[in-house]
């Protein structure tokens, strides 16, 4: 197969899984809002990743060897956002009884992975190392579509549960305000590490 689909989904699994932005921004849902609430934040985070692969799939890796000042302009302003977003994840407390606004929607999940460098990386990774060269752009972009998807579709939702979980745990006690600034460490963490680490 043009496609080495199993040792794709073993790093897809990887990347998706571990600590990154979108992650930390979907166990900061659950333990807001909690998991039924934040569902279609979760379904607009999984979807959003697609706005990333299709067009990396179909020639957008080809730009960024011709303008690369493009793309690492982007990266730094996604950076720069993303830990604006952890300034914020760091001073929210917990607090579901006295009411704490609307869970994210659907659009708000959309646009994380677009603005997420952790999220172009692993894309580009799985381009350029599970991809024989001469595949069709179809076919290729269609299997790292699919198998990113399904890793997310099981693990995102975790990730909100165990948000969810932690807040009905913490939500309250003095560990509350450390949890959350832990929240926020480890999104600037896999942020930077996506920068300066050259890891995906």
């Amino acid at each position: 197969m043009s496609v080495a689909v199993a040792s794709f989904a073993v790093f897809a699994a990887s990347q998706v899984g571990t600590p990154g932005p979108a992650n930390m921004a979907l166990m900061t849902a659950g333990a807001r809002y909690g998991l039924r609430a934040a569902l279609p934040f979760v379904a607009g985070v999984a979807l959003g990743k697609q706005l990333v692969i299709w067009p990396i799939g179909f020639g957008l890796m080809e730009l960024s060897a011709r303008a690369p000042w493009v793309f690492e302009t982007l990266k730094y302003a996604s950076a720069a956002y993303i830990c604006w977003l952890a300034w914020r994840i760091a001073h929210t407390r917990i607090d579901r009884a006295a009411g704490v606004g609307q869970a994210p929607g659907f659009l708000a999940g959309l646009v994380v992975h677009p603005l997420n460098p952790k999220a172009w990386a692993m894309i580009v990774g799985g381009f350029t190392a599970f991809v024989a060269p001469g595949t069709p752009a179809l076919e290729a972009t269609a299997t790292i579509a699919a198998v990113l998807l399904a890793c997310q579709l099981v693990l995102h939702p975790l990730w909100t549960l165990a948000g969810d979980w932690t807040a009905r745990t913490l939500a309250g006690t003095a560990l509350e305000p450390y949890m959350m600034w832990t929240l926020a460490t480890l999104t600037v963490a896999s942020v930077l590490f996506v920068l300066f680490g050259g890891g995906t």
